[in-house]
């Protein structure tokens, strides 16, 4: 039996050149409901799709765009409010209502607390669920407007300061889009100076928190006491010196991002209470009892091999899942190839400005060189090369003699791959290919002799 209030008239049906279209999702494990709230809604010009339960729902949301989901709070195995997580990180663009019975309001309540546009309280009237609905998608549309509008201004001004156009910068770009709008974590992984922070900036201002704070916390470089202190803030005399509240990064980050770098040296204390903040969203001030709720999103980055730090019990497991919802792996300068060039030419313009000089290029040899060099430091260590020659260069073109020492002797360096431990094995099969043409100067035929195996092996990995 459907759960309408015969009481109240149905609204009429919207002529045909009043239809949005909007597809929207019902999910109720009562049939008729779903048959109901089908005609309804169809009746006035949307296009209905029906589950009856919570795992039904997730796929049709991975095989099609919805623009909105209207769910029932209680339903076995999956509930709504499990729903509504699942489907922020599959389809975040998607607007979410809750259908809720009167005893569970307070459930309905925190649900809107976790991303939910509103709830329809049962038995509702068609009045009440067309408005309802047609606000919820009056946002979904905003959103996505902005987000188009966003884009559009991305392309006329560049991705900030992401450089290259090689296939890993690529799929890393596409992820980090594509996560963006969500409110899952992220953990950017990748060696030092493959330019994580540039990524996590990328990140916030592609999201839907791009008018509040983006705060970045670097857990290397304080203690553990001031680390948690600027994490959580705290209270007047909680410590010698604490002469006045102060609100933590936590605070200052409500409602944006909290940009975490260097997570692996986090000690396990504030391990803890970094834990709890992301479980519940809420904190308490060093010094303090008073719970004080935080809407942040959690961007993590590292450089270090955090499930070997797992396993050696250095990192907790559960901290480590929770941070690692989606992952985001920079690929170091050398699997870049032609990015070195674009990057150098990026730094160049960067650094005449910056030191009044109009150097107009690169001389052959010296982008061979660079070309060549392993750049164990990646983009930082290229940026500061660059500089560098900008500073000393005389001529009107970057030259050999300009270059930093270790640059020129970059061939030499090749001879020898050092592949870390950890290292897949097709990275790791990446780098020794890539190491093998650079000492052979790209000659791909030489390189496969080197390497004992078939040259249209090697086309093959590099495609």
């Amino acid at each position: 039996m459907t759960q309408f209030d015969p009481t109240t008239p149905a609204a009429p049906a919207a002529a045909p050149e009043e239809a949005s279209g909007a597809a929207i999702l019902v999910v109720d494990d009562e049939p008729d409901l779903c048959r109901a709230l089908g005609k309804l809604l169809g009746r006035n010009g949307f296009a209905v799709v029906t589950a009856g339960n919570g795992e039904e729902a997730l796929q049709i949301l991975r095989r099609q765009e919805i623009h909105l989901v209207l769910s029932d709070l209680q339903m076995p195995r999956m509930g709504g409010l499990d729903l509504l997580k699942a489907a922020q990180i599959i389809s975040p663009t998607t607007e979410f209502v809750i259908i809720t019975g009167h005893g569970s309001i307070e459930t309905a309540v925190d649900a809107m607390k976790s991303g939910a546009y509103d709830f329809i309280e049962k038995p509702f009237s068609t009045s009440t669920t067309l408005k309802v609905v047609r606000k919820a998608l009056e946002k979904q549309n905003l959103l996505t407007e902005n987000r188009r509008l966003r884009r559009k201004l991305d392309e006329l001004q560049g991705t900030a300061d992401i450089i290259g156009r090689s296939e890993p910068m690529r799929r890393a770009v596409a992820v980090a889009q594509q996560a963006a709008p969500s409110s899952a974590t992220i953990l950017i992984t990748g060696e030092s100076g493959t330019g994580k922070e540039v990524f996590a900036s990328a990140i916030h201002r592609w999201s839907d928190r791009a008018r509040r704070n983006m705060v970045t916390v670097s857990c290397a470089a304080l203690p553990e006491t001031l680390l948690e202190a600027e994490l959580f803030g705290y209270e007047k005399g909680a410590f010698t010196g604490a002469v006045a509240r102060r609100k933590g990064r936590f605070e200052l980050a409500d409602r944006g991002t909290l940009f975490l770098d260097e997570v692996g040296e986090m000690s396990p204390a504030t391990q803890v209470k970094l834990l709890r903040v992301l479980q519940e969203g809420t904190l308490e001030r060093l010094g303090g009892g008073e719970t004080v709720n935080v809407d942040v999103r959690i961007i993590a980055a590292t450089n270090t091999d955090l499930p070997a730090l797992v396993a050696a019990g250095r990192f907790r497991e559960d901290l480590y899942y929770r941070l690692n919802v989606i992952n985001l792996e920079l690929p170091p300068l050398r699997r870049r190839g032609d990015d070195v060039t674009l990057l150098a030419d990026f730094f160049l313009a960067r650094y005449n400005a910056k030191n009044g000089k109009h150097l107009t290029g690169f001389t052959p040899t010296a982008l061979e060189a660079l070309g060549r060099y392993g750049w164990p430091g990646n983009v930082r260590e290229l940026e500061n090369a660059v500089e560098r020659a900008v500073v000393l260069c005389r001529q009107p073109q970057v030259d050999l003699d300009a270059l930093p020492p270790n640059v020129l002797a970059g061939r030499a360096r090749l001879e020898q791959v050092v592949i870390p431990v950890g290292t897949t094995l097709r990275d790791a099969e990446m780098d020794l290919i890539q190491a093998t043409l650079d000492s052979t100067g790209g000659d791909k035929e030489m390189a496969a002799r080197i390497l004992g195996i078939a040259a249209r092996t090697i086309y093959r990995r590099l495609q």
